[in-house]
């Protein structure tokens, strides 16, 4: 059963997402979920107070998350068709648990024909501040070179 967008074309699951249980498994490396976006968090002190912070990254190739590195957060399936799943990284050939990435997905079933239709995926990474602060001023940068490259010279 593939999972499938009607809005965009770059944002898509191929596979049974259906088949990931809440512990990770190699047999779903035929899982693939496509994301277009990413979101990076961080928390930063502010006086007394932490406030969050956060940047949504658009990007140009999707970001590709195979089942085997997935699991989901809550072992009863959602009727309502959310899944909420850990991020495993792979380093050096072991599977290690990334408490820091989290993959949403909400699809629903279309009776009339007969699809699961992919509604929104939600990527995020937190990271520590300075990390985040470095990889906001590099994207700010990348969007802005874009930008100039595109301006006619006159």
């Amino acid at each position: 059963m593939d999972l499938g967008l009607k809005q965009s074309k770059r944002m898509k699951v191929i596979g049974n997402i259906q088949d990931i249980s809440t512990k990770r498994d190699s047999r779903h490396k035929n899982i693939e979920v496509y994301i277009d976006t990413v979101e990076y968090l961080t928390q930063r002190k502010d006086g007394r107070y932490y406030q969050a912070f956060s940047f949504e990254d658009e990007l140009e190739t999707p970001l590709v998350l195979t089942g085997d590195c997935l699991a989901l957060t809550n072992p009863k399936k959602d009727a309502d068709g959310d899944y909420v799943f850990k991020v495993y990284d792979l380093v050096d050939g072991e599977y290690v648990l990334n408490p820091d990435k989290t993959l949403a997905l909400d699809w629903e079933y279309d009776f009339d024909e007969d699809l699961f239709i992919l509604n929104s995926a939600y990527y995020s990474v937190a990271l520590p501040n300075e990390e985040y602060k470095q990889l906001e001023t590099q994207k700010q940068k990348e969007k802005s070179m874009k930008n100039w490259k595109g301006r006619k010279r006159s």
